[in-house]
Formats: C-alpha cells, sequence, structure tokens
C-alpha cells in the first residue's frame, strides 16, 4: 500500500504539472494517470487501496466541499437565489428523463430500467466542478455576477435529485412497494435537513473557536472530522431519513465564514493546502474507477446516448437562466459547466448490476463511458471558456 500511495503522489504531481504546461486542467492529467496504473490499466494501484477507495475520495470531496462553503458569502448567494434553484433541478431532470426515453428506445430495455441509467448519467461531477469554480472565485472571474457561486449551488443539490430517482427506479425494479410520489417528496426534505444539520454544526463550531484557543491545524482536522460523521450519519440512517450530507459539509463552511470570517478565510488557506495531496486521491481513484473495456463495448450507441442527454440537459441550463443579467458568452459557460461526469458514475454505476439488473452491464457500461468522454472534455471546456468569456471583476 505504501508503494501505491508513494507512485499515486509522484506520477500524481508530474502529471498535474505537464497537463498544466500543456494549458489542459491538471486534474485530466491525473484521470488519465489513474485509468493507466488503475486495475483496469496497468494495475499498480494495491488491493488495499482500491478497498478503501470510496473512503478515500469521500475524505477528499468533503476537503473541497468544505472549501466550496467557506468561499460562498451570504451576499453573492443572494444574487443567485432562484437561478441556482432552478439549476439545481431543471437540468438533471430533462437530462435523465430524456435518457430513459431514448435509452429504452435505442437499448431495448425497459423503462425502469433505462430510468437507473438515466439519472446515474444525469448527476454532475462536483469533484470535476468544485475546484474549477473556486479557482475562478478566487481570481474573481465572474464574480460580480456570481457565476461560480451559481454552478457550485447548483452542482451540489443536482446530485440529490439525481440519486433520489435514481433510488426509486431502483426500488420499482426490484418489485418494493414504492409510492414515487413520497420519493419525490423526499428530496426537499433530504435537503432542508442537509442544511439544517450543517448550519447547525457551523454554530457549534463557531462557539468553539470563539470559547476556546485551538490552533488553525486542530480546527481544520475538528472541520474535516465533522463532516466525515455528518456524511457517516447519512449512510447510517439511509431508508429511514434522507439526509444531503454534502450539501451539509458545504453549509457548515459558510456558517463559519458568516459567523466568523476571520478564522473562515484562514481555515480556507489551511484546506488549500490539504487539497494539494486530496486532489490527487480523488481524481486519481476516480480515473482507477474507470474501466474502458466495458465502455468499449457499448461505445457507439452509448456515445449517442450520453450525446443527446447532454443536449437535453443544456436546454435545461438555459432554460434555468433565462431572465438573469447574463450575457450569451456567459450562459454557454454556465452549459459548459454542467456537462463532467465523474464521481456518481464512479459511486453508483455498478449498482444495478450488483442488484441483479438485466441492463446492469450496459448501464455500468454507459456509465464509464460517460466519465471517459465528459470528464476530460468538460474539464478541459471549464477551463477554457472561463479563461475567456468570464471577466475579472475588480472587487471596490
Amino acid at each position: 500500500m505504501a508503494l501505491s500511495l508513494s507512485l499515486i503522489i509522484i506520477l500524481g504531481l508530474i502529471f498535474n504539472k505537464v497537463f498544466e504546461k500543456m494549458k489542459l486542467p491538471g486534474l485530466l492529467g491525473m484521470l488519465i494517470l489513474g485509468v493507466t496504473i488503475g486495475p483496469f490499466g496497468f494495475n499498480f494501484i494495491s488491493e488495499d487501496i482500491l478497498n478503501i477507495s470510496s473512503d478515500l475520495r469521500k475524505i477528499a470531496l468533503i476537503v473541497i466541499l468544505l472549501r466550496a462553503g467557506l468561499g460562498i458569502e451570504r451576499e453573492t448567494l443572494n444574487k443567485i437565489g432562484i437561478p441556482a434553484v432552478k439549476m439545481s433541478c431543471i437540468p438533471g431532470l430533462c437530462e435523465g428523463f430524456t435518457i430513459m426515453f431514448v435509452g429504452s428506445y435505442l437499448l431495448g430495455i425497459s423503462k425502469i430500467e433505462a430510468g437507473m441509467l438515466g439519472f446515474i448519467i444525469a448527476a454532475v461531477s462536483p469533484a470535476v466542478i468544485v475546484p474549477q469554480m473556486l479557482n475562478f472565485i478566487n481570481d474573481k472571474r465572474g464574480y460580480d455576477k456570481g457565476i461560480p457561486t451559481l454552478i457550485l449551488a447548483g452542482a451540489s443539490i443536482d446530485d440529490v435529485f439525481a440519486i433520489t430517482l435514481f433510488s426509486t427506479f431502483l426500488g420499482l425494479y426490484g418489485g418494493k412497494n414504492i409510492n414515487i410520489f413520497s420519493k419525490i417528496f423526499e428530496i426537499p426534505i433530504s435537503i432542508l435537513l442537509g442544511i439544517l444539520l450543517g448550519f447547525i454544526a457551523g454554530i457549534v463550531m463557531v462557539f468553539l473557536f470563539n470559547k476556546f484557543h485551538i490552533r488553525d491545524t486542530k480546527k481544520v482536522l475538528i472541520l474535516i472530522g465533522v463532516a466525515i460523521l455528518m456524511t457517516s450519519l447519512e449512510d447510517v440512517l439511509k431508508g429511514i431519513i434522507p439526509i444531503a450530507s454534502l450539501l451539509g459539509v458545504m453549509t457548515i463552511g459558510f456558517v463559519i465564514l458568516e459567523k466568523y470570517s476571520n478564522v473562515g478565510k484562514r481555515l480556507s488557506q489551511k484546506l488549500n493546502k490539504i487539497w494539494v495531496f486530496a486532489e490527487l486521491l480523488l481524481f486519481i481513484l476516480v480515473g482507477a474507477q474507470v474501466n474502458i473495456h466495458v465502455a468499449l463495448h457499448f461505445g457507439l450507441i452509448g456515445f449517442v446516448i450520453i450525446f443527446i442527454g447532454l443536449i437535453a440537459r443544456s436546454i435545461g441550463v438555459f432554460i434555468s437562466i433565462k431572465g438573469t443579467n447574463l450575457i450569451l458568452k456567459e450562459k454557454l459557460f454556465c452549459i459548459i459547466a454542467y456537462v463532467p461526469k465523474a464521481t456518481v458514475q464512479a459511486a453508483i454505476g455498478a449498482v444495478p448490476l450488483s442488484a441483479g439488473v438485466d441492463s446492469g452491464e450496459v448501464i455500468l457500461a454507459i456509465a464509464v463511458l460517460a466519465i471517459i468522454i465528459t470528464a476530460p472534455l468538460g474539464a478541459l471546456g471549464v477551463k477554457l471558456a472561463g479563461e475567456k468569456w468570464l471577466t475579472v471583476d475588480i472587487i471596490k
């Protein structure tokens, strides 16, 4: 395991630097490295690391979401209110249901199986999007109109809708007595509970940090520990009470920045340093989940389904931001920013196969293909479009 970690660190830093020198996103290099040295490539990563891969990826994702929360200001959040709510559901619903109907027709599978496929594919990737948006926030790109924050807020809730609806279709396939309306009602409950838990945790930590002298390094460790507990609570209560824990993690950061601004900014800087290591684990291990051989088997038809789904998602994004003060190139940036897929597809792409769904192999293949196509192209598109189309705002 130690040797595998050393390879991940050394080669990850090299690939990251090489791709940045080529004016490409560093995460693209790390994803490719993960595919290359993963179990479906040269198999250089030890079984021990692969066994805890999902936990390592979750911790890395928590680090970046805490950073995101610590980078969101209330004033910016107020600007993007209604469009952010629309962005959180309309694009994903457009994509998911479009793939359900198209996939059922092209693959010859039932609507329920195609619904599983649709909402696995529909989830946007916070792992790819959040770091890029934080970079734009730091550079003050699109800051005045709150564009990066709009993407951050919308994308974090987008996954809640996708995973809930995927779970609904999986339950319907298994013959469970599921009330679809009650499952859909769980979505706002999940979001509200996630925000509430994050708010409470944030308030408690602000009190502790005010009351006791704690080094910033230890504050960050407490922050990460509490965030991990929150996501673990979601796993424990799954099936009983729905909780959007990742949204709660972002809320913790937001509350600390709002209530204890100086400490919030210092903690953000500390998390930036931790992220140097965490991003290596996240992107390389996501890449290691990708089975290219399975994806290529359904290459052409899978590509058509994914492409049609992305068109539907793009229409959904355009509908969501219609009526805002964004100009055309900024709207196009928002569309591109909602393209990348990786995290959710890597996490739940194989669930239908494990559950004995007849088309599980096909669903997994197209989920993997979605990562291969959209993660690198989306990451590159976001970087280039953001640098070209988002203006650098001067804060007075």
